[in-house]
């Protein structure tokens, strides 16, 4: 038995919204950890995507967006968020991003993005949507190409949506840009998105739902300030309340659309709680504060250098809801054994910028993942016994490791190394890096100003204010051609 009971009568939840009643501490329920997943919009879009990516291990089943954009996207800076991450989406390096995840992996930030190979992702996007642009999320779709098989990957922008979440039968009119930002564009979006996600539902209910269903939680348990609220809210159908093994979905509102804000219309009227209550799902609704930058979600960092890692505050506060109310379940079967690795590794058919990686066949194997100088090359599992690896650098000898995959994308052993060298003439030596102010790159001929921001030469990456205090380090990589970035 759960030691919380969820079920409140209508009486009593009377008396908590009237002040009467503490919120309750979350309950333990039996959750399917592998069946968690998340969804938002605008700056819980961009949250959403910062806590797939981010925690993968948690929320590998998938991923629903609206609005939002891709990993990382302000790169910490307010002025790319409101700039290329929702106004000017043709500024957005997202091949950076996708090296900075890679990276961020790589160093334990985030968890493993081998974990997004299984997932589901379902995009929205209005085709009036004059705050976050849908270019923006044509952006995150190219981000998620390089992590999400095509296949796995809805992307919906037929609509002509306004900046809100969209339902088929709550909110204001659909080209509607005003608060709560829910607008009635005959379109269940909610359903959509758990479909896609889940597969196949049972039909929504469409009367009236459970008041005690709905359930106040303590969220200083886990966060106190950090732009968050001291309580959050959950929908737990009573099959879930009482022992019945459930899925998690986390609901993120977007700027503005808070609890204080706007009441309950986020929690109650988006869609996603009809659903809940016939598939055995448990809805839970994190909540920001009011002093919170336009109560919104930190995905620029308005609170911390650290926000879109693991360990940025909001992210650790979620990812431990989940793993409360996930915490009442069976203890889980032992993994599989691992895989063993893969034999007779070889390079051949070398070029002055690849190199073919080649391998003997892995019993049990659903896929290989190659490794060059110990970082993995493939974006995507590689289900065939050879592999390409382009982008080299000529006369420069490489290192090639494999490891078998399962099919939850679980690695096994690695080979052997087998090293090549590719032919052609020595690359040039390394790129020169300059590490100064904005204002000092643009004397110095790096740089140029307009409209008071400043673009590296070149590459045209936009770079910040220009002025004396912000600071930027820019890579030579050719004839006045500069990129943001470092040097080894």
């Amino acid at each position: 038995m759960n030691r919380f009971s969820v079920r409140l009568t209508a009486c009593a939840l009377a008396l908590a919204s009237a002040g009467a009643i503490a919120a309750v501490n979350l309950p333990q329920l039996n959750i399917d950890k592998t069946q968690t997943s998340v969804s938002g919009l605008s700056s819980g879009g961009f949250m959403a995507v910062q806590l797939h990516v981010g925690h993968s291990a948690t929320f590998k089943k998938g991923a629903g967006i609206v609005a939002g954009g891709p990993f990382y996207c302000a790169e910490g800076s307010i002025t790319n968020a409101t700039g290329r991450c929702m106004a000017s989406p043709a500024g957005i390096p997202t091949s950076t991003l996708v090296s900075t995840t890679n990276s961020w992996a790589s160093a334990g930030s985030i968890d493993p993005v081998a974990n997004l190979q299984a997932s589901k992702v379902y995009m929205f996007s209005g085709t009036i949507d004059s705050t976050v642009k849908p270019g923006v999320m044509d952006a995150l779709k190219t981000y998620y190409n390089s992590f999400v098989p095509t296949a796995n990957v809805v992307y919906k922008k037929d609509i002509a949506a306004e900046h809100a979440m969209i339902t088929d039968d709550f909110g204001s009119a659909c080209s509607t840009k005003a608060s709560p930002y829910i607008n009635d564009c005959n379109f269940d979006l909610a359903g959509a998105m758990l479909a896609h996600i889940y597969g196949t539902l049972n039909a929504r209910n469409t009367g009236a739902l459970p008041e005690g269903n709905f359930v106040e939680f303590n969220q200083s348990q886990f966060i106190t300030n950090h732009g968050m609220a001291p309580t959050g809210w959950a929908y737990i159908p009573q099959a879930c309340a009482t022992g019945t093994q459930c899925r998690l979905h986390v609901v993120l509102h977007g700027c503005q659309q808070n609890v204080t804000l706007v009441q309950q219309k986020y929690v109650r009227n988006t869609g996603y709680n009809r659903w809940a209550d016939t598939n055995n799902m448990v809805m839970l609704y994190p909540q920001t504060s009011t002093a919170a930058t336009n109560s919104c979600w930190d995905w620029w960092g308005y609170d911390s250098a650290s926000y879109a890692k693991k360990s940025g505050p909001q992210m650790a506060a979620i990812k431990a809801m989940v793993d409360q109310v996930s915490a009442g379940g069976a203890t889980p079967p032992p993994p599989p054994a691992a895989l063993p690795a893969p034999a007779n590794v070889a390079t051949s058919n070398a070029s002055a910028s690849g190199m073919t990686i080649s391998w003997a066949a892995v019993s049990g194997a659903a896929s290989y993942n190659v490794y060059r100088n110990s970082n993995k090359t493939n974006a995507l599992p590689v289900t065939a016994l050879s592999f390409n690896d382009t982008g080299l650098a000529a006369a420069t000898t490489y290192s090639w490791t494999v490891k078998a995959a399962d099919a939850n994308g679980a690695e096994g052993a690695a080979s052997l190394a087998a090293s090549g060298t590719t032919t052609g003439t020595p690359p040039p030596s390394a790129a020169t890096c300059y590490t100064a102010s904005n204002y000092a790159h643009t004397i110095a001929g790096r740089a140029y100003a307009l409209y008071g921001l400043t673009y590296a030469n070149g590459s045209n990456q936009s770079m910040g204010l220009w002025n004396i205090f912000a600071t930027t380090t820019l890579k030579k990589t050719g004839t006045n051609y500069y990129v943001i970035g470092t040097c080894p």
